[in-house]
């Protein structure tokens, strides 16, 4: 559905896009992830023809894409990070607004706008302003106005930013529901929970690249780390620590304020070699977890960076 070839994009001596590569299929929900400054934002205004670049080739739905195209515009969604309403109009008018641009219409656009209405669940406030809104209505509002048209694409960026837990599931089950009923997601995200959650496959960019991309398997399949012991209250000198470093299997250890973070690689065993050494040198310890790789740790050893940097 989406292909973009051999991206490039300069602003001055930066190189912001650098060569990217990205094939996104019909029917996923493809992660985009990187750290900031990785390209992501750049990379998005490009396949939206929003910004020129110097060199590759992008199409969407198997036509090259361009400012005046249209016909391919017509059938994408966006769902920017900063939420992009009109505060003078109700959120009915907003919605209606947004999937005017689009739709001409009026009986068409009254079911359309109606069915958005539905589908974020905020019937009880269409006669509202956006600034009487919350801040999870005010997504789900967000939302709406991007997706009332019907598009095959929707692109959302970082849309559960700063809302509380109930809106985010909603928000979250909504994008899902999206994407059964026919739409293709580009979904961008700070909260590696959610993209773990939702996304069927996933491209990890920095320094204008992507340097990884697959399913979460996959991905996780790509990294040293197969395990990570914590161990709280635990009371370590110098000695130990370089002890529990030389112990099968670990790669990288990490103590601080009485909490150590091991690594292991993948494995048996790992967790009852390091609670052997704490017993065989009576050092006392608190709560212990032991947890398989996450995407964080995809993200963290692929790209050396928090994602929240």
């Amino acid at each position: 559905m989406v292909n973009v070839e051999n991206l490039v994009k300069r602003y001055g001596d930066l190189l912001a896009l650098d060569h990217l590569k990205l094939e996104i299929k019909e029917g996923e929900i493809f992660g985009l992830l990187g750290p900031n400054g990785s390209g992501k934002t750049t990379a998005i205004s490009c396949i939206l023809a929003l910004l020129k670049y110097d060199k590759g080739d992008i199409s969407i739905f198997g036509e090259n894409i361009t400012p005046n195209n249209y016909k391919v515009k017509r059938q994408i969604g966006i769902v920017p990070q900063n939420v992009a309403v009109i505060d003078e109009l109700t959120v009915y008018e907003n919605i209606d607004y947004f999937c005017g641009l689009y739709i001409t219409d009026k009986k068409e656009r009254k079911r359309l706008v109606e069915e958005a209405v539905e589908f974020v669940g905020i019937e009880k406030y269409v006669k509202m302003r956006p600034k009487q809104l919350s801040g999870g209505l005010l997504r789900r509002l967000n939302i709406a106005c991007g997706i009332a048209h019907k598009p095959k694409l929707i692109i959302m960026d970082e849309p559960t930013v700063a809302v509380d837990p109930q809106s985010r599931n909603k928000i979250l089950d909504g994008i899902v529901k999206l994407n059964q009923n026919g739409a293709t997601v580009i979904y961008t995200s700070h909260y590696m929970e959610e993209v773990e959650q939702i996304c069927t496959r996933i491209a990890i960019i920095d320094g204008g690249k992507c340097i990884a991309e697959g399913t979460v398997e996959e991905l996780k399949k790509m990294i040293k780390t197969g395990e990570t012991i914590t161990v709280e209250s635990v009371l370590l000198n110098e000695e130990q620590i370089s002890d529990i470093k030389s112990i099968k299997n670990v790669f990288d250890v990490d103590y601080k304020d009485n909490v150590i973070i091991i690594r292991c690689g993948s494995g048996k065993s790992n967790l009852v070699r390091v609670l052997n050494y704490f017993q065989d040198k009576n050092v006392p310890f608190g709560r212990v977890f032991s947890e398989l790789p996450t995407l964080n740790d995809v993200f963290l050893e692929i790209t050396g960076k928090q994602l929240r940097d």
